[in-house]
């Protein structure tokens, strides 16, 4: 069984089991999170389309800790004007392990 469910202005395509990065949540490790907004959640033969969200539908996932991405450097430049300006940029993330895929109360969770 998979969803898919939008964070961070951006949607994700998720199973159980997997280890995904989202922008930052501010949640402490260890914790749980619900997603509510999930858009689509598949399985089988069968697939359930939300308009926008499948009612009903919720992924929980567990914490594993927050972190920083690599330095983006963004550099501008004039010719022949002197002007040089250097700035790096690292975007914080959260990382997340999908625990389970519930849909109208009735959980699918693999061991």
């Amino acid at each position: 069984m998979y969803a898919i469910i939008a964070t961070g202005g951006k949607q994700y395509k998720v199973q159980e089991g997997d280890m995904i990065t989202v922008e930052k949540l501010g949640v402490e490790p260890g914790s749980s999170y619900d997603f509510n907004q999930v858009l689509a959640v598949g399985g089988g033969e069968e697939l359930l389309l939300g308009t926008p969200h499948v009612p009903g539908a919720v992924v929980t996932a567990s914490v594993i800790g927050d972190g920083k991405e690599k330095k983006v450097i963004i550099y501008k430049f004039k010719a022949k004007k002197g002007f040089h300006k250097k700035k790096g940029h690292r975007q914080p993330f959260t990382k997340l392990k999908i625990a389970q895929i519930t849909v109208d109360g009735a959980a699918s969770s693999q061991a």
